[in-house]
């Protein structure tokens, strides 16, 4: 269930409310009873749950496995060419 965030039109009292969704929004000021705005929030943060998350959460060996045989080239970029022999030079 979302937070509301209220402001009283008359004496500029503004508190949190937790509420459903579908409840109606409130209309009177707890404070003077003044009428009520409901006021934009920026939401409440997004909570994961779980690990792998974290930047401080570590992989498994199997999966560091995994991932370097998928990311390596492949063999064929793996063989070198032969390296060109320069001819060697008689001194005269």
């Amino acid at each position: 269930m979302p937070t509301y965030e209220y402001e009283c039109r008359s004496c500029l009292h503004t508190f949190e409310e937790f509420q459903s969704i579908t409840a109606a929004p409130l209309e009177k000021c707890p404070k003077c009873k003044g009428p009520l705005r409901r006021l934009i929030g920026g939401g409440g943060a997004i909570i994961f749950k779980g690990s792998g998350f974290y930047a401080t959460d570590h992989r498994s060996e199997e999966y560091k496995k995994k991932a370097k045989k998928e990311s390596a080239p492949p063999e064929e970029k793996k063989k070198k060419e032969p390296e060109k022999k320069e001819p060697k030079k008689k001194s005269e």
